[in-house]
C-alpha cells in the first residue's frame, strides 16, 4: 500500500470569508455551509469534489490561533496557504515517513464545527506533519478523514461549472530536485518525472507539479487545475458572470485576481487520462 494515497485539499487564505464565498459561487462552484475550527480563530467554506476539495479559510477571531493566516495576508495578500495529501491510514503514513527520516511527531487530532440547517456537526481528522516542514514541498501535510460522510454530501458535489475533481496542484519551491527525490523514495521512480521545468509527481488520481520559484516569488502552492466534463459549460458560466479568462485547447485559465489569489484552471477530463 502507498504511504500517501492522493490529493486531499488545498487551503486558500482569504481576507473576507463572505466575499470569497460569493466569488467561488460566481465561478460556478457549490460552496458548503460555514465551518469553524475548534479552539482556533479561523472559519472556512469548502468546495467539495468527489476527489479533493478547496478550503477557503478566513480569520474570524484574531485573538485565537489563526494558522498564521493573519500574518500571511499582511505579507502576501490572498492566495494558497496550504496543501494536504490524503491517507486512509495515518499510522501507515507516519511509519512510512518516519522510516525515511521525514517525520518525528505522531499523528494528531483536529476537528471543526460545521453549521448545517439541521444543527451543528463535528467533522474529525487526523493529521501527519512531515519533518522538516518542506520535506514534501510547499509545507504540505497529510490528513485522514475520520468522518468523510459528514463533509461529502451528494448535493455539495454537483457544480454548475461541471467540476468533478481536484486534478492538479502547482507548487513553487526553491529547488525541485530534493523534493522529487523525497517523493521518489515514498512512491517509487515511476511516479516522478523531472525536466527543465521542474518535477511532476503522480499521486493517486492527481498530479502535483513542483516548479522552481522565481526570484522574489513566494514558495508554496500557487495554482490548481479542476477537471471538468465539458469545458464549454465552465466557459459559458464565466461569460455569464463576467469573469476574465483565457481559453485554449488544454483548458481555461482564470487569473488569480478573479479567484482570491489562486491561479485556477478548468481542465478537460478527456485530456487528463
Amino acid at each position: 500500500m502507498a504511504i500517501i494515497d492522493g490529493l486531499d485539499h488545498v487551503i486558500v487564505g482569504v481576507a473576507d470569508l463572505e466575499q470569497a464565498h460569493r466569488q467561488w459561487q460566481r465561478l460556478g462552484f457549490t460552496v458548503t455551509p460555514r465551518g469553524r475550527h475548534k479552539g482556533w480563530g479561523t472559519a472556512n467554506y469548502c468546495v467539495m469534489f468527489a476527489q479533493g476539495y478547496v478550503e477557503l479559510l478566513g480569520v474570524v477571531d484574531p485573538a485565537e490561533y489563526t494558522y498564521g493566516l493573519d500574518r500571511f495576508l499582511v505579507e502576501h495578500g490572498e492566495g494558497m496557504i496550504g496543501l494536504a495529501y490524503e491517507t486512509a491510514d495515518e499510522r501507515r503514513t507516519y511509519d512510512g515517513l518516519k522510516a525515511e527520516g521525514l517525520a518525528e511527531d505522531p499523528p494528531r487530532d483536529l476537528s471543526r464545527l460545521l453549521e448545517l440547517p439541521e444543527g451543528t456537526v463535528e467533522p474529525a481528522f487526523r493529521l501527519v506533519h512531515p519533518t522538516p516542514r518542506d520535506a514534501l514541498g510547499g509545507g504540505a501535510f497529510v490528513v485522514r478523514h475520520m468522518t468523510p460522510e459528514v463533509i461529502r454530501r451528494p448535493e455539495w458535489l454537483a457544480h454548475a461549472n461541471g467540476a468533478r475533481r481536484l486534478a492538479l496542484v502547482t507548487v513553487a519551491v526553491a529547488d525541485p530536485a530534493p523534493v522529487a527525490e523525497a517523493w521518489r523514495r515514498l512512491l517509487g521512480s515511476a511516479a516522478v518525472a523531472e525536466d527543465d521545468a521542474g518535477a511532476t509527481v503522480r499521486i493517486g488520481g492527481g498530479v502535483v507539479h513542483f516548479g522552481r520559484a522565481e526570484p522574489g516569488m513566494r514558495e508554496g502552492p500557487v495554482g490548481i487545475g479542476v477537471a471538468v466534463a465539458e469545458p464549454e459549460t465552465a466557459r459559458a458560466l464565466l461569460d455569464a458572470s463576467r469573469i476574465p479568462y483565457e481559453a485554449g485547447p488544454e483548458g481555461i485559465d482564470v487569473p488569480p485576481e478573479a479567484a482570491n489569489g489562486v491561479a485556477l484552471s478548468f481542465l478537460p477530463e478527456t485530456l487528463l487520462g
